[in-house]
């Protein structure tokens, strides 16, 4: 029941999220339109890391052995792009963070609320990074921990900076 929850959660924030950057936020450019569309992309790519984590927690928890076993291999799958994704998706949120602060912060300001969640969530982004990479490089209970946690403040504060209103 958690799971169908969960899903349901993950859909209608993506869904959300699509209508109030493309629907409720007008652009006035063509280069705030396509930093627009780097976000979008970029939380795609982070929306399917973040869930990776909901994967091993279903998979911790289940005690359907036919769910464990289909869970198990598609996570293998997934963690073999998790790197990937999450470079992808980093590089994109650098070059919407160029794009917005070259665009937007003469308009409203380098210090406004929304810039500077901006900054704090690809400050987060880069320590999440650095914690997966010494994951990468030696797991460890901490490093494992670290990471998560990383990444949950990260997933909150991006979803605070997105939905701030200008």
């Amino acid at each position: 029941m958690v799971y169908y929850i969960w899903l349901a959660v993950n859909g209608l924030l993506l869904i959300f999220s699509l209508l109030f950057i493309w629907v409720f936020r007008p652009y006035d450019s063509t280069t705030v339109l396509a930093g627009k569309l780097l976000a979008q992309l970029a939380i795609l790519l982070f929306f399917i890391n973040v869930n990776m984590y909901f994967i091993f927690l279903v998979i911790r928890k289940s005690k359907v052995r036919r769910v464990k076993v289909t869970l198990s291999k598609r996570a293998r799958t997934m963690m073999k792009a998790h790197i990937s994704l999450a470079l992808a998706g980093a590089s994109m949120i650098l070059l919407h963070g160029i794009v917005m602060i070259w665009k937007l912060g003469a308009t409203i300001g380098f210090i406004h609320p929304k810039m500077v969640t901006g900054y704090g969530s690809i400050g987060l982004l880069a320590i999440t990074l650095f914690a997966g990479f010494l994951r990468h490089r030696k797991a460890s209970r901490f490093r494992r921990k670290f990471h998560l946690i990383t990444a949950m403040l990260f997933a909150c504060l991006f979803l605070i900076h997105l939905f701030w209103s200008i």
